[in-house]
């Protein structure tokens, strides 16, 4: 990503901040794991906290993702622009919702959303390509942490807690 590109968020816009990872998605390589690195603090404030308390706020970051990434998509004049990382942020919580909170979970789930976003196999890769605007922004990221989640749950056995 050139600086120019950079140059075209602005960090003081509240939406550009978010859509950003506040400021994660403008690294200078794969600002999409860099995104999903900078989601994991904010999912570790929710590890004391019950299950509903997190999955309100995974349905909260879904709910507000396509306005939040179509807004600053339309602002740069780029639709899914490499620095919009919101939908790293709620892909990633999804992952997280249906585990136990363990490093080795957070490790896991890290590296199986990345895999899914990355690799897109179907149907992730249909609503990559087929689903615009904000929403479409958003779909893939989702579909990659349902998907990721379930994985994660299933390999529970195998994982250390």
């Amino acid at each position: 990503m050139s600086a120019t590109e950079q140059v075209k968020f602005n960090l003081c816009n509240k939406v550009h901040l978010l859509a950003t990872g506040f400021g994660s998605g403008l690294a200078p390589v794969s600002p999409g794991t860099f995104g999903t690195i900078a989601a994991i603090p904010f999912y570790l404030m929710f590890v004391y906290s019950p299950n509903w308390v997190f999955w309100l706020f995974t349905v909260f970051t879904c709910l507000v993702g396509p306005y939040i990434c179509g807004k600053a998509a339309d602002d740069i004049g780029v639709h899914d622009h490499k620095a919009i990382v919101w939908d790293e942020f709620a892909g990633f919580f999804i992952t997280m919702c249906l585990v136990p909170f363990s490093w080795w979970n957070v490790l896991a789930g890290f590296v199986l959303f990345r895999f899914f976003d990355i690799i897109k196999p179907w149907p992730i890769s249909w609503l990559d390509r087929k689903v615009h605007g904000g929403l479409g922004i958003m779909a893939d990221d989702i579909l990659a942490g349902v998907i990721s989640a379930f994985v994660l749950l299933w390999l529970q056995p195998w994982i250390p807690q």
